[in-house]
């Protein structure tokens, strides 16, 4: 009986082990194209210029990547089914990598390397933390949640009553607001896709939503990061 169960134990241990280097392995790819179009938008001058000319870009970025994360989130068959969930994730972070690389293109190309290299140092210690800590971030979902609605509102009133005067200090309190809950994200959607000892995971079946999590996380962690460094051309 003890027999079967450790090769149980081990088979879920190693069943895990795979979908997390699955995980891993998607999001590395997603990361890398985000990273290449975000600085071939802020150092390609004519690409810049033309995303900035032409706000159409930034829109219809915005709205295929819009339309393209309500399908992977609910439609549940699709994003488990090979190779379609591997197409519309492909889709959906080429979109959202153009509608960064439009948003970087705003900031000066020091502003969008530092913001790269502080949410790449922040998102690995962040990993690291989360893979070694004790504490189980997954109980947290209904905090995190309440957070991201009060960050919601909280830009909502900024950008309707924001004033020369205090749009900067609107700006800061945002960005570092969002940039603490996005990098709590981080912790819990890592903790949820390593399962174990944690009350709540991911199944082995949804690499795709669990890569797409971690993106998301990611991408807004940058950008809070960036809106903090500043330096808009």
């Amino acid at each position: 009986m003890d027999s079967d169960y450790d090769h149980l134990e081990f088979s879920e241990r190693s069943l895990r082990m795979a979908f997390i280097r699955k995980v891993y392995a998607i999001l590395g790819v997603q990361l890398v194209i985000t990273t290449a179009v975000v600085l071939m938008f802020s150092y390609i001058d004519g690409i810049h210029d033309y995303v900035v000319d032409h706000p159409w870009v930034l829109y219809t970025s915005i709205a295929v990547a819009f339309i393209l994360i309500i399908v992977l989130v609910c439609a549940t068959n699709l994003r488990r089914t090979v190779p379609w969930n591997y197409v519309c994730l492909l889709l959906f972070t080429v979109a959202q990598s153009v509608a960064v690389g439009v948003v970087s293109s705003m900031y000066a190309r020091e502003a969008v390397c530092t913001a790269i290299g502080l949410c790449a140092a922040i998102t690995i210690a962040l990993s690291i933390f989360a893979l070694n800590t004790k504490i189980d971030f997954t109980v947290c979902s209904g905090f995190l949640f309440v957070s991201l609605i009060v960050l919601l509102l909280f830009g909502i009133f900024a950008a309707i009553f924001a004033t020369q005067k205090n749009l900067e200090i609107l700006n800061l309190v945002y960005a570092s607001f969002g940039a603490l809950i996005f990098g709590l994200y981080i912790v819990f959607d890592t903790q949820l896709m390593m399962g174990g000892k944690h009350r709540y995971s991911i199944s082995p079946e949804e690499y795709v939503f669990a890569a797409l999590n971690l993106y998301l996380d990611i991408i807004n962690l940058f950008l809070m990061i960036l809106a903090l460094v500043g330096g808009r051309r």
